[in-house]
């Protein structure tokens, strides 16, 4: 991986925790958003494809869900159609901390760039179905409603009040592993049709 990419991701995270940390506090890096892009650091600067395969796996389908809600709240004067990038135009948060948030509209393309440089690990999504589920508890665990990291509490903004906490968690978590298993499915196709022969990695 060039030394740029790795320097100038690097400087990017070293500016962007603190100010979470201080705005957010850590609770907030339960996000599975924020878990690809620090384990995305992690990947690029070990150059590893299991790590990168993992965290694409992990968040690629709802980060272009991400971005299409952003720029359907650009057009809509800063309604959210799913409810995703409403704290987007939040004033009570710090505009730059607003500001560091844009990474989410660059984050699914550098881990499929990570993928392409160092291959694609077909069997990463094995590993990452546990590490995703545990990280899904603490959210519930460590979080409150009011916070809802990773929806753990009900969809958007709101806790739900349709079942009780531990049913909605459990409904999240099977849905969580179905989306990452059509995920590897969907990656394994492309990869393959893009790639030609796939390579030993990659099987």
């Amino acid at each position: 991986m060039p030394l740029w990419f790795k320097s100038a991701y690097l400087a990017f995270v070293a500016v962007l925790v603190p100010a979470y940390t201080v705005e957010h506090g850590l609770v907030n890096f339960l996000w599975l958003s924020n878990v690809a892009l620090l384990g995305g650091l992690l990947a690029a600067w070990f150059e590893s494809p299991r790590l990168a395969s993992m965290l694409l796996v992990a968040v690629l389908l709802p980060e272009l869900a991400w971005i299409l809600d952003f720029l359907a709240s650009l057009v809509l004067l800063g309604r959210s159609l799913f409810g995703v990038v409403e704290y987007m135009y939040n004033p009570e948060i710090a505009l730059f901390v607003r500001l560091l948030s844009l990474y989410h509209l660059l984050l699914p393309f550098v881990l499929l760039w990570l993928v392409w440089r160092l291959g694609y690990d077909r069997g990463a999504w094995k590993l990452w179905i546990p590490i995703g589920l545990s990280i899904l508890l603490l959210s519930f665990l460590l979080s409150s409603p009011e916070r809802n990291v990773n929806w753990v509490w009900g969809p958007g903004g709101e806790p739900q009040e349709w079942m009780s906490p531990q049913a909605w968690l459990i409904a999240v978590m099977l849905f969580c592993s179905a989306l990452w298993w059509v995920t590897q499915m969907l990656l394994g196709h492309v990869l393959r049709r893009v790639a030609g022969p796939v390579p030993p990695r990659m099987r």
